[in-house]
């Protein structure tokens, strides 16, 4: 868990990377050196590949771990915990869900009462949205998804729209975006509030899917093979190779078949 979070440019690591003579240069905020040279323990998954910014970093921080933040041919959250030195697969607190304060999973509920919920049925959360049309499901499959959910009795699905989602959730049936609960751009604290609600969760590969895996939500995530890497910790999450840009049977089908076992 964090304890605060902080602008990444508001470090100013950028001075670190800039051609001058040893050392910190004026531009450099004091305050943020400061910071740097009262850390415990740094580490930067950026500028491996930079010498000047990995020896002015360790100057300021002895004993810093720079790494790179992908390693060809393994998982990268395993990259990610083998370069701190920790061992991914024998720390089972490395892959707990994180904790979501009490007042805020409070705070969802009401919200989500006030969006038609009546409190008991199960929630189904899909994300038919991504940062990029090529991590896109069709949204032919996500329509079968939500036709799947309104099947099954006291089930309710909820369609979320990001900054970057209007066009994966204009794609939808209106007449199953009429019949489900639509969160358009919900702040993110409180969306993780409403993930831990969710009976089932399925999305494409985006933050809101590692969003959803971290609170704990049982989910399918859905990848292309070039992006399988990127999966979330989870032990929770069921990840699912399907054809981005559309939705063939098969695919369908077994997406289909994980939700199901998810609500049984």
């Amino acid at each position: 868990m964090a304890d605060r979070a902080v602008d990444l440019e508001g470090l100013g690591l950028d001075a670190l990377f800039q051609d001058a003579p040893d050392g910190l240069d004026r531009h450099w905020p004091a305050r943020c050196a400061d910071d740097l040279r009262r850390a415990g323990r740094v580490v930067a998954w950026i500028g491996s590949r930079e010498p000047r910014f990995v020896k002015r970093l360790m100057a300021l921080a002895p004993g810093s771990v720079v790494a790179p933040s992908v390693s060809a041919g393994h998982v990268v959250w395993e990259h990610l915990v083998e370069s701190v030195g920790a061992n991914p697969s024998s720390d089972s607190a490395i892959r707990a869900s994180a904790l979501v304060p009490t007042a805020l999973a409070d705070e969802a509920r009401r919200e989500l009462r006030h969006r038609r919920w009546n409190g008991t049925d199960r929630l189904v959360f899909v994300h038919p949205g991504a940062g990029g049309r090529g991590k896109r499901w069709g949204a032919e499959g996500f329509a079968a998804v939500l036709e799947r959910a309104a099947e099954i009795p006291h089930v309710v699905g909820v369609v979320h729209q990001g900054p970057a989602d209007l066009e994966a959730v204009a794609a939808l049936p209106e007449r199953l975006i009429a019949r489900a609960i639509v969160l358009r751009e919900p702040p993110l604290p409180l969306l993780a509030g409403m993930l831990t609600h969710a009976a089932a969760y399925v999305g494409n590969d985006s933050g809101i899917s590692h969003l959803a895996a971290a609170v704990g939500a049982p989910s399918v995530v859905l990848f292309g093979a070039d992006q399988l890497i990127w999966r979330p910790w989870a032990e929770h999450v069921e990840t699912v190779l399907v054809s981005l840009g559309t939705a063939d049977r098969d695919d369908t089908g077994r997406v289909l078949t994980r939700l199901t076992s998810l609500l049984a």
